[in-house]
């Protein structure tokens, strides 16, 4: 399941509105190549580049979504 930063962020997206929550996105609100990323009260940190299994892993945990629903 590796995918890259703008993949992750169109998943959270079509998630968000799938399940009637609150989606933002704000660019440059992370360190380097890092953005924020708000889906309903919970936030995560995204990387641009390729993600690892481990960290898509934790981001999807951080927005306390269920992976199979991701």
């Amino acid at each position: 399941m590796a995918m890259n930063g703008r993949e992750f962020i169109r998943r959270a997206k079509r998630y968000a509105a799938s399940n009637g929550l609150n989606f933002r996105f704000e660019r440059g609100k992370g360190k380097g190549s890092h953005d924020q990323l708000y889906v309903g009260s919970r936030r995560t940190t995204v990387k641009r580049s390729e993600l690892s299994k481990g960290l898509l892993r934790n981001m999807i945990r951080d927005l306390g979504i269920e992976k199979e629903d991701f």
